[in-house]
């Protein structure tokens, strides 16, 4: 979210003739991508990983292809979501990481964040997965209430919606992934491929 700051800070004073110290800031993104990569990827798991030296993954990093900090095809974005898939799904739909071991404090056997499995739909989407897409966001969507609203996770178990109701982060997701499933060229595909073009 760092380097996010900053590249949206040098994207928006470049759009909108802005003043600002955007080539500081363009090294300050450069250097913390960098640090990231470095020290936040495990070669071993072949996947970006939850805190530097940590082995275990964590969903948010679906994130990073759909704001453009890597490419969907560079291979440590392509291990961290196969890592995901392995690790942290349950019944297909995504945990926020591994509760059995976690640093949170709570107690394990959470339920899936129904927005982190919009994520892996968005992911999906711009792998060119679309059948799967479609197939989880079906579900998703079929997760709703009789009024159509979602909580924040959702219970494989006794399948059934728990955690803060109604949760806008859920819709949030729905939305977004609604719209990059209906759109030729989704945002999140265009924001990453700008990103790229501005790095080259």
């Amino acid at each position: 979210m760092a380097w996010l700051a900053f590249d949206r800070a040098i994207k928006s004073a470049e759009s909108f003739g802005l003043d600002g110290p955007v080539g500081r800031w363009r090294e300050l993104r450069a250097q913390i991508c960098a640090e990231v990569c470095e020290r936040g990827f495990d070669a071993q798991l072949g996947s970006l990983v939850q805190s530097y030296g940590s082995k275990e993954v964590d969903a948010s990093l679906l994130l990073l292809p759909c704001v453009g900090f890597l490419p969907v095809s560079d291979p440590r974005i392509s291990g961290t979501i196969r890592a995901i898939e392995q690790r942290l799904l349950a019944n297909d739909f995504v945990r926020r990481y591994e509760t059995s071991d976690s640093i949170d404090g709570l107690p394990p056997g959470e339920g899936v964040f129904l927005a982190c499995s919009f994520w892996l739909v968005d992911v999906y989407v711009l792998q060119g997965r679309r059948q799967d897409a479609e197939r989880l966001f079906k579900r998703l969507i079929g997760l709703r209430n009789d009024v159509g609203l979602l909580s924040e996770e959702y219970d494989p178990v006794s399948q059934r919606l728990s955690g803060n109701f109604p949760q806008a982060f859920s819709h949030v997701g729905l939305i977004n992934s609604a719209f990059n499933l209906t759109r030729s060229l989704m945002p999140a595909e265009q924001r990453a491929q700008q990103t790229v073009e501005d790095l080259t």
